[in-house]
C-alpha cells in the first residue's frame, strides 16, 4: 500500500493545492460577498434568488465551478488530517489511516459531482 500512496503523491499534492486555491480563494470571497455583503445591503435582494443561482449552476463552467469547490476541499481536508496523524506519531499507521482518508475523498468527490451533474 505504502507505495502505491509514494505514486500517487503527485497526484494527490495536485488536488490537495488546488482545494487549498479553491478553499481559500473562492470560498472565502463568496462567504464574505454573502456573509457580509448581503447582509449590509450591498447586494440587491434578487442577486441570491434561487431561479439566478440555479441558471448559473446550470451552465457548463457553473458546473465545473460547483463541482471544484465540492470536491477539491475535500482532497485537502483528508490530506491535512493524514499529515496532522503523522505528526501525532502516527507514521506507523499510515498504510492503513491515508487510504482510508483518500477513499473518504474519492467517495465525496464522486457524490458530489454526480450531484451537480443532476442538476
Amino acid at each position: 500500500m505504502k507505495h502505491l500512496l509514494l505514486r500517487l503523491e503527485p497526484v494527490i499534492w495536485l488536488l490537495f493545492g488546488l482545494g487549498i486555491m479553491v478553499g481559500t480563494m473562492l470560498m472565502t470571497a463568496w462567504i464574505a460577498v454573502v456573509g457580509l455583503g448581503a447582509p449590509m445591503g450591498l447586494i440587491p435582494a434578487d442577486a441570491l434568488a434561487f431561479e439566478r443561482a440555479h441558471a448559473l449552476g446550470s451552465t457548463l463552467i457553473g458546473r465545473v465551478v460547483l463541482a471544484a469547490l465540492i470536491a477539491l476541499p475535500l482532497w485537502k481536508g483528508a490530506h491535512h488530517t493524514r499529515h496532522i496523524s503523522i505528526d501525532m506519531g502516527n507514521a506507523d499507521r499510515d498504510g492503513l489511516v491515508a487510504p482510508l482518508l483518500y477513499l473518504i475523498a474519492i467517495a465525496g468527490s464522486v457524490l458530489g459531482i454526480a450531484a451537480v451533474v443532476r442538476l
